[in-house]
């Protein structure tokens, strides 16, 4: 029995070198000489020159870089905090009254809804809102006009005053399906005789979503949150697709203002040091959320 349970045990380790091998080509290698070549002067052609921590001396005086980090606040926001609440909230109604009353298959139907801009392509969203957005033809200044309120037309994405908030507007209708579909998991793992034994001491539904459903999804809370902060922390389709970090950065983001030094400035060694300014940060946020997690995890036990 012993031999089978080491050759069972070193035949299950020979499945993971492939995707140890991937894992390390893709994204511990490039990581490594990101962090390297943040250290250094780079054009992207020739050698890099080494100049040590000029290039985060130089991040920590950068006004558009702070006002990047400035705008990921409130994109977290957008993306992060606003979704999951409301995605928490939807979810609940359509697990409790939707379903109960027109049936699951139109929960589904609805839930289907709501993931299907997480499954279109980045490129295709940000088109079809761009013609939405746009100051001339699009669809939502067309509306205004069209029910007498001209005078809140606007140029949506052009106009740095308005450019940011379109954006964070956009972000929350791309990225509510996921919590919705995450919490709708969770509910249906929920004993029902909890919300019967509620509903027999008469509490309302607002009760027994205090106090059962918030409490009992607790672990689909901590991954919607992390999960969506982190996507938030890196956006940058979207920002390419919709602004390009404009009108007068009102819309850089860290990861749009890397791919501009990389790319457009040929400044590959500060482009690098943004990267791992942006990489320590999500490394570090995802740390503290579960460390949050597992803190009141053991609280519950």
């Amino acid at each position: 029995m012993s031999r089978q349970g080491g050759r069972s045990s070193a035949g299950f380790g020979w499945y993971l070198v492939p995707g140890v091998l991937a894992s390390l080509a893709v994204i511990v290698v490039p990581l490594v000489m990101t962090v390297g070549i943040s250290f250094t002067r780079w054009s992207g052609v020739g050698d890099p020159v080494w100049v040590g921590f000029e290039n985060y001396t130089r991040l920590v005086h950068d006004e558009r870089f702070w006002a990047s980090f400035g705008h990921i606040l409130l994109l977290i926001i957008a993306m992060a905090v606003i979704p999951t609440l409301l995605g928490l909230l939807l979810a609940a109604v359509l697990f409790d009254y939707i379903a109960k009353i027109f049936g699951p298959r139109w929960a589904s139907v609805f839930r289907s809804g709501f993931y299907l801009p997480q499954v279109l392509p980045v490129a295709v969203t940000g088109i079809v809102w761009g013609w939405i957005l746009h100051p001339s033809y699009g669809a939502l200044n067309r509306v205004l006009d069209s029910v007498g309120l001209s005078s809140l037309s606007r140029n949506w994405l052009g106009d740095p005053q308005y450019a940011l908030s379109s954006v964070m507007a956009v972000m929350v209708w791309f990225q509510l399906g996921y919590p919705i579909v995450m919490f709708m998991s969770g509910l249906q793992r929920i004993d029902p005789e909890l919300y019967e034994a509620a509903d027999l001491d008469g509490a309302g539904w607002w009760q027994r979503f205090r106090h059962i459903t918030v409490h009992l999804i607790k672990p689909e809370f901590y991954v919607v949150l992390v999960t969506t902060t982190i996507a938030a922390l890196k956006i940058f389709g979207q920002i390419f697709v919709l602004t390009r970090g404009g009108p007068s950065n009102a819309t850089l983001v860290p990861s749009y203002f890397a791919w501009q030094n990389f790319f457009q400035k040929a400044q590959v060694g500060y482009g690098s040091a943004i990267s791992t300014v942006l990489t320590v940060l999500i490394v570090v946020l995802a740390f503290v959320f579960l460390r949050l997690q597992t803190r009141d995890e053991r609280k519950g036990a």
